[in-house]
């Protein structure tokens, strides 16, 4: 199984990505188009991967994180939805509003998804809300432990353009104290240059 693979960016197709890694070896990684956007020809690039195995092909699915890769793992669990069909859903936004679509119950929203069809959209809803209903939850108490000043600081890098998962990551490495929201986020945004 390759789970993560870290090299060099080679080339850009229109849905993927060929990493070069350090023993020579070119791999093809199909991306979502937003990750595709961030990605530059000549970067170094690590990325968690997810491997189809399939009687005529193997493939490969990239994701920026674990979380992305382990949401995508629950979307394919879902009947009748595969690799391709969630790599899509995953390109609708971010984790935290897919989840919080199907938590909802939102099948239009899942619907704009080409290939997802009201069927396979309910279908994702029935199997997975429950499932995102603690997802959710579990999120919801993350922010809470992490206090008002760093809720205050990972909504500030969501509104300067930041992911909700990014500017989580970035608040959890910093030190607190006594130090203001104002101070807590120059300390944020040094740390992410």
């Amino acid at each position: 199984m390759i789970s993560f693979i870290s090299g060099i960016v080679k080339f850009k197709g229109k849905s993927y990505v060929t990493v070069l890694t350090s023993s020579g070896v070119g791999y093809e990684v199909n991306v979502t188009t937003s990750f595709l956007a961030e990605v530059k020809i000549g970067e170094e690039l690590e990325i968690y991967t997810y491997l189809k195995v399939a009687e005529t092909a193997l493939e490969l699915f990239g994701f920026r994180n674990l979380e992305e890769k382990t949401f995508f793992e629950l979307l394919i669990s879902v009947k009748g939805l595969g690799p391709r069909g969630a790599l899509n859903i995953l390109a609708l936004g971010s984790l935290d509003e897919i989840q919080d679509a199907i938590g909802r119950g939102d099948v239009s929203y899942l619907t704009q998804v080409s290939g997802i069809g009201r069927k396979t959209a309910e279908r994702l809803v029935v199997e997975l809300k429950n499932k995102i209903g603690k997802t959710l939850k579990s999120s919801l108490d993350s922010d809470e432990k992490i206090g008002d000043k760093l809720s205050d600081v990972v909504e500030a890098l969501v509104a300067m353009g930041h992911s909700k998962e990014e500017a989580r990551e970035i608040v959890k490495s910093l030190d607190v104290g006594d130090k203001t929201v104002e101070e807590l986020l120059k300390m944020a945004l040094t740390r992410n240059t």
